[in-house]
């Protein structure tokens, strides 16, 4: 398809990891012919990077301001981290695709040798997420967890320079894709800690009306698998926030099944201190992002009837953000 425009200009933060991510989409659209200009935004989460998330009480920490740019048509598109998106996304914009997805995990990046069995008793683990938090103390209530921000080299060098820490956790994929992956003690198990809702995945945010970039956006870069695994977990976050932020983590896998495709997802709710969890699992054949975001919702049904209504009401006046750094 012919573009309207000679050259799209695709809003990014400006961290290696956001710019990694862009040039990457950048890389398919001229694949498919088309020209592209990076335009650099600073987001609420830039401008206060040593606040800890939980104080910033945004839950758009790392898109407002790209958002901001796309609806009123300074940029064309933007490309985000899937896990930094909110579930309702303002109004005149929606995910025109899902690039395809690097290991959902969280990643264990620390001194210890033998990973997270050999974690000694009272270490201290740096992480900015209160979904990591909650589940590491859930895990091992013995952990002491500090709050640590910055981008993804920035936490590595914290980690370096703090020899009283044992570890900090960060996401796999951001890991991996700076080239970082040798600092990688362990991929944790997601029995242990279940990743975000879409994390590893790549969003690309475009204007409602805006069909033709919509049209060329989604035949360069969506991935259906990665968009009906991602559809299911934001879909499970969606209906458990209801206003409130507390720590959810899911994960949904694809499995072949006769002719078909079967989704199964695990999810969970945690308190922010760790002391109480809940998780279920759910799952089903699919076709369309309609059947995943379906299983989902389902998943989150299951866990409210359960009780998980209960963690939601205790942790309802909690002013921490659900988004984290990678």
């Amino acid at each position: 398809m012919k573009l309207s425009r000679s050259s799209l200009r695709i809003g990014t933060r400006g961290s290696a990891l956001a710019v990694w991510q862009t040039e990457r989409i950048r890389s398919l659209l001229a694949s498919a012919g088309c020209e592209t200009q990076r335009v650099e935004i600073k987001t609420t989460g830039d401008l206060a990077p040593e606040a800890p998330l939980r104080q910033l009480g945004s839950r758009a920490l790392f898109t407002k301001q790209i958002d901001d740019a796309l609806l009123e048509g300074r940029i064309d598109l933007a490309v985000h981290s899937l896990k930094d998106l909110p579930t309702e996304l303002p109004d005149g914009m929606v995910i025109g695709a899902v690039g395809q997805r690097e290991d959902p995990s969280d990643a264990l990046v620390g001194r210890v040798q033998g990973g997270w069995n050999t974690i000694p008793q009272g270490a201290v683990i740096g992480t900015s997420s209160l979904r990591r938090r909650a589940q590491l103390l859930y895990a091992r209530p013995d952990l002491r967890v500090v709050d640590l921000r910055g981008n993804v080299d920035t936490r590595v060098s914290k980690l370096d320079s703090n020899l009283e820490w044992t570890a900090i956790v960060l996401a796999t994929a951001g890991l991996v894709r700076l080239g970082l992956s040798h600092r990688i003690t362990e991929r944790i198990s997601p029995e242990i800690m279940l990743p975000a809702p879409g994390q590893g995945a790549l969003a690309v945010t475009v204007r409602s009306g805006d069909q033709d970039v919509m049209d060329v956006v989604r035949r360069a870069v969506h991935d259906r698998s990665s968009g009906l695994t991602v559809a299911a977990e934001r879909a499970f976050l969606s209906r458990l926030e209801g206003g409130c932020q507390v720590p959810v983590a899911a994960q949904a896998t694809l499995q072949p099944w006769e002719s078909g495709t079967i989704l199964r997802l695990h999810g969970r709710v945690l308190s922010p201190d760790g002391n109480t969890m809940m998780e279920g699992r759910q799952s089903g054949p699919v076709e369309r992002e309609a059947d995943a975001a379906l299983i989902g919702v389902t998943l989150a049904e299951e866990l409210l009837a359960g009780g998980a209504d209960a963690i939601l009401a205790s942790s309802g006046m909690t002013a921490a953000p659900i988004v984290t750094e990678p």
